[in-house]
């Protein structure tokens, strides 16, 4: 599908849900791709169209953007804080999220969204900025800016590698502390399997994070291990 978004062409790829799930609407769930990365790639690699065939995966395209690892920006990323290059990537989200309520049976109960890296980055800012319209998170080796602001709790999975250096893991644990303090979850956290701790939560927002003992990597997993989470979470009436 595609948008024309202040003149410049933006485009996702929007996989329809193979299988119908009774009589609910169907989940949401949007994914994005790492710096450099692609909406082909994306689905090609993450393939949330075929482990959850019930929802409406949507893969957004983002435009060369200059960052940290790219000062001249060659290459496809997303902005990753508010205001910055005109929220020309929100005012694209929220476009695509429009047409596809008037396009598929969307539940709104159960919007979701993840990506990896730079797509990491996006969604924690989309929880920031645009936090009421979803029902959970899981952003994969991307941190919280210091200029997005938690307000909203939501349940969130964070999976991050104990040893990246690109998206350094010091900032994504500070992500994560910023996280608890927005859900109200406690300290310490319990076993929910190997390298993965939950928080409970006072704001029916539980914190799980999956620290892998790898580097800027997209784990094995990771995507089986992310449904399952956006699966058990979805937005009260």
């Amino acid at each position: 599908m595609k948008w024309t978004i202040d003149g410049t062409e933006r485009e996702a790829l929007v996989y329809a849900p193979a299988k119908t799930s009774g009589a609910r609407k169907a989940p949401l769930v949007f994914v994005f791709h790492w710096h450099g990365g692609s909406m082909q790639a994306a689905a090609a690699g993450m393939k949330f169209q075929t482990l959850w065939p019930e929802a409406i995966a949507v893969y957004m395209q983002g435009l060369p953007t200059k960052i940290y690892v790219d000062p001249m920006g060659v290459d496809p990323g997303w902005q990753q804080e508010p205001g910055q290059f005109g929220d020309r990537d929100l005012r694209f989200f929220d476009a695509v999220l429009a047409s596809l309520h008037s396009t598929f049976p969307v539940d709104n109960h159960r919007i979701y969204a993840t990506g990896f890296s730079n797509g990491g980055i996006f969604t924690y800012l989309l929880w920031g900025t645009r936090g009421k319209t979803f029902a959970a998170f899981a952003p994969v080796s991307g941190q919280k800016f210091s200029a997005v602001r938690l307000t909203e709790p939501r349940p969130v999975l964070h999976i991050a590698g104990q040893k990246d250096d690109v998206v350094p893991f010091r900032e994504q644990v500070q992500s994560v502390l910023a996280a608890k303090a927005t859900d109200g979850s406690a300290e310490a956290g319990t076993s929910c399997g190997q390298n993965c701790t939950t928080y409970r939560s006072t704001r029916n927002a539980p914190v799980n994070t999956y620290f892998h003992p790898a580097g800027h990597v997209y784990p094995p997993g990771a995507s089986e291990m992310i449904v399952k989470f956006f699966k058990n979470h979805e937005l009260a009436d």
